[in-house]
């Protein structure tokens, strides 16, 4: 179980720098008014999308492989862990919405400023913060 662990963590922190450096680069792709650094930025995001996205399936697999090792009695009662599995779904629909954004850019049809590009880049953080502590806590509702 601890190899499982392991490596579901080792996948979540590889997916994770891509979900916090993605979006800066739409950032940097939203000021930008030189066509060959358009080019190069979205480059830049169609590789770290496709590169990320293994590590998204591999710390979700491993994560359902942790899970069952739980027995269903235990598991009902752990009302930490239904709320982390809750706050996986908008993690990866946040995934999901980062390779929509990239092909928005891809097609010249991105309809948002590097302003909101900044704020939108926060979210996985907050997300995290939610996730690590209900992980660490383990609080009792």
């Amino acid at each position: 179980m601890l190899w499982v662990k392991a490596f579901h963590i080792i996948f979540l922190v590889s997916w994770y720098a891509g979900l916090f450096y993605l979006p800066r680069l739409y950032v940097h792709h939203a000021m930008s008014d030189d066509q060959a650094t358009r080019q190069r930025l979205q480059i830049m995001e169609r590789k770290l999308f496709w590169f990320i996205t293994p590590w998204a399936i591999l710390t979700l697999v491993f994560g359902v492989w942790l899970l069952s090792y739980y027995d269903y009695d235990s598991f009902k009662s752990m009302t930490w862990l239904h709320i982390k599995l809750a706050l996986v779904v908008p993690l990866v629909l946040f995934h999901i919405w980062c390779g929509k954004l990239m092909l928005a850019f891809r097609n010249a049809s991105n309809p948002h400023s590097h302003v909101w590009f900044r704020w939108f880049n926060e979210f996985p953080m907050l997300l995290l913060i939610a996730i690590v502590l209900l992980v660490v806590l383990r609080p009792s509702f």
